[in-house]
């Protein structure tokens, strides 16, 4: 393939195919892309849907946003593209494998996303083209794509969905099995350089804790050492009356800004909410109550944001082995992860115990929607509501945390009776009007939430189909034909959840 080159003002190198606009290129080479396109207008708005049968709706990126001049999008145009020239060689362009050129962009954009680190954008107008491709992939090139990027259970799972009775996709199964394997050992682009601190942000930061006081303060020690410290935490406090103590969190004095907040509403998203509303840093930077951090952690945050000149990050989570380890742990635990830390990128995924949003774009979305109380995927959701504003939520591997997980206290108290039936059970937020009695949702009526939510009805019975096939044929094999008998019970519990859902749905997002 044939690029032409663009050197930018810092003389960097930027490939590029087709007529973009070089002016706004310069401007885009700047920010955090990697890769940008047009390519919306350009008839790819949304192709290759297969990637369903793989990615189910375990992947922010499987639909294309709307309304937007800039997103994350890894439908790249092979004919109308830009990418910086170090990217293009890390990655060592697309992939002649495939006879069809439209899905060696697409696998080249692809792969750039979701396993090198790179970000490719869909920019509105950088190429003023008005040709639609029509886009036209064979099965051959579709079973090779999944050959090559997944293991061969997914090729499988398409080729049941497809139609095993059809021979056309019976015969691309077998001669993508035969002449590929699955490529090993992505590349992946290193992380650029931190720049240094630029001016003096103020950063607040928001705890929502119940019953764990002891681990609040000291949280609240390792924030009181950091070489940037916040000007404001933001503590919300769910501990029972009678079992909390008020003055604990007032027996010392903090280099920043301490806000108790005794918490009447039921929830963590609740809690984050109310939070939010008292919030005047620049930024905030959302954590668990149950997490030890180091000191350069608010200065790396703020400093990859700078760097990257996105507005939102989410940060490396290191799961404990037990709640008494501390910081000296943690580092070994960074030093075990090794060159496998180093992946910057847009994050697959956001979490509360350790992420920071520009406070604007908070409060743009307001907060959490608290539909997801009593359950799980709010951090998730609020992830995928920024990048549907446009934004760019990069991984920050620079900022971790060790995140110690207590068996007792915390939100998932209240959340822990949804496991329970009977008379015993406490009503979750999620039933409304409903009350669970002998038959309990399976999945978790929250999770299934956002996936209405936030997915295409065909891809929520794509993850129907996906769910169930992976609950019979991924658990042991004694015990296939017991798991094989309960599927009808197994349905019951699906449309359960799928009814929870969508009155939670119905009822739209909510944040009081």
């Amino acid at each position: 393939m044939e690029l032409k080159e663009f050197v930018t003002k810092t003389g960097e190198i930027i490939l590029y195919k087709g007529q973009p606009d070089l002016d706004k290129l310069e401007i885009l080479a700047d920010g955090a892309g990697d890769i940008w396109h047009s390519s919306f207008e350009q008839g790819y708005k949304n192709a290759f849907p297969d990637i369903v049968y793989q990615a189910a709706t375990f992947f922010w990126y499987i639909n294309d946003f709307d309304n937007l001049n800039e997103c994350v999008s890894w439908r790249v145009n092979s004919n109308q593209f830009a990418v910086r020239k170090s990217v293009w060689e890390t990655l060592k362009g697309f992939d002649t494998q495939y006879q069809n050129i439209q899905l060696q962009a697409l696998d080249f954009g692809y792969n750039a996303l979701r396993n090198s680190a790179a970000i490719p954008l869909y920019i509105k107008d950088l190429f003023g083209s008005d040709v639609i491709d029509e886009i036209t992939i064979s099965e051959k090139d579709r079973y090779v794509f999944f050959r090559k990027n997944f293991k061969i259970d997914h090729s499988i799972f398409m080729l049941y969905r497809k139609g095993f009775w059809k021979w056309k996709e019976w015969n691309a199964f077998f001669y993508a099995k035969k002449n590929f394997k699955q490529t090993a050992n992505r590349p992946v682009l290193q992380p650029r350089e931190l720049l240094p601190l630029e001016g003096k942000p103020t950063v607040s930061y928001i705890i929502p804790t119940m019953m764990r006081q002891d681990f609040t303060l000291q949280l609240l020690e390792d924030l009181a050492s950091q070489s940037y410290p916040p000007s404001q935490v933001v503590i919300v406090d769910a501990t029972p009356e009678n079992l909390r103590d008020e003055k604990l969190y007032l027996e010392k004095k903090y280099p920043f800004e301490l806000f108790i907040k005794w918490q009447e509403t039921k929830g963590s998203c609740r809690a984050r909410n109310e939070a939010i509303e008292l919030c005047t840093g620049d930024y905030i930077v959302f954590g668990d109550d149950d997490i030890r951090i180091k000191s350069d952690f608010i200065e790396k945050h703020i400093r990859i944001l700078q760097t990257y000149k996105v507005n939102a990050c989410n940060g490396l989570d290191i799961r404990a082995d037990h709640q008494q380890q501390n910081l000296a742990d943690l580092e070994i635990k960074l030093e075990k992860l090794a060159a496998t830390r180093w992946k910057v990128g847009a994050s697959a995924g956001f979490s509360n115990a350790n992420s920071c949003v520009k406070t604007k774009y908070v409060k743009q979305l307001v907060g959490n929607d608290i539909n997801f109380d009593g359950g799980y995927g709010e951090d998730s959701d609020f992830g995928m509501s920024l990048i549907k504003l446009g934004q760019i939520v990069v991984f920050n591997p620079f900022s971790a945390n060790l995140h110690l997980k207590p068996p007792v206290g915390g939100y998932r108290f209240w959340g822990n009776q949804a496991k329970i039936l009977g008379k015993k059970r406490k009503t979750q937020p999620w039933e409304l009007d409903t009350p669970v009695k002998s038959i309990r949702p399976v999945p978790s009526p929250t999770i299934m939430y956002g996936i209405v939510k936030h997915f295409t009805p065909q891809q929520v019975t794509e993850y129907k189909y996906k769910h169930f096939f992976l609950y019979l044929f991924k658990g042991s094999k004694k015990g296939l034909l017991y798991r094989f008998f309960r599927i009808p019970y197994k349905n019951l519990q699906f449309k359960k959840s799928l009814f929870y859902a969508r009155k939670l749905n119905n009822l739209g997002i909510r944040h009081k």
